[in-house]
């Protein structure tokens, strides 16, 4: 078993990993954050990270022929230009801290975003290049720990956007993102051949949940089942969050 996983962990995982790609299949972001926080509960996560990263770039290739005609291409750019910026940054940083730490970091972050996005916070001025750059330096600083999809889902949820071009919009970013990211998990040494097995266990539950959330997609409201995966990530986050401070 791939990073010295015990069978009833690496059970856990597998259900945990077929439940976030159901919810990346039906609206477009959430996986790597969801299957992150449930990973910090029973294990370090930071090894995971690169394995979740692969795991999202496969998913697209399984959704791209639905999202060719909805994908917002200028959104995506300004918001890589930023994350670019900080990711170098934000990466040394969380290799550099202890398990606990990140832990904290990851729960922490999942937490006061699950609470904006639960807020229906809303932008009324129109945003432009240096806004989107922005949110993507926010969002590269997130995802060294593996969540820098919920500062643009919390960021684009905020503006009148039909929920075909939000989903297909966060699927391209946040492939972006990760390919941006990984080689510089490679340059600290987070990418080894437990990374490659990982991906390949993983490969069936990604097919199935993402092919079973992207047919709930076509028969329901994104909106309604945004605010489950949301409702899902701030339980796990305050979970984290407990299980972080107990072992402090």
């Amino acid at each position: 078993m791939p990073f010295d996983l015990g069978p009833g962990t690496a059970a856990a995982l597998a259900i945990a990993l077929l439940g976030a790609a159901y919810v990346r299949g039906y609206s477009g972001f959430g996986f790597s954050a969801i299957f992150i926080a449930f990973a910090a509960l029973v294990t370090n996560p930071l090894p995971l990270i690169p394995v979740v990263f692969a795991c999202e770039m496969l998913m697209t290739v399984f959704q791209a022929r639905g999202i060719r005609g909805y994908i917002d291409w200028r959104r995506i750019l300004w918001l890589l230009v930023g994350a670019a910026i900080a990711l170098p940054f934000s990466v040394s940083f969380i290799l550099s801290v202890g398990e606990g730490t990140v832990r904290i970091i990851i729960s922490g972050i999942i937490l006061v975003l699950s609470l904006v996005l639960l807020s229906g916070w809303t932008l009324r001025a129109r945003i432009g290049p240096l806004g989107h750059g922005g949110v993507g330096v926010l969002s590269g600083i997130c995802n060294s720990a593996g969540i820098g999809g919920l500062p643009v889902a919390a960021f684009m949820s905020a503006q009148p956007m039909e929920a075909a071009v939000f989903r297909a919009t966060m699927i391209v970013y946040l492939t972006g993102l990760d390919m941006i990211t990984m080689p510089l998990l490679w340059a600290g040494g987070l990418v080894t051949w437990d990374t490659a097995r990982g991906i390949v266990l993983a490969f069936p539950m990604l097919a199935l949940g993402v092919w079973l959330g992207g047919r709930q997609f076509l028969s329901a409201s994104p909106s309604t089942f945004r605010r489950f995966a949301v409702m899902l990530l701030l339980a796990l986050s305050l979970l984290g969050l407990m299980r972080a401070i107990i072992r402090i």
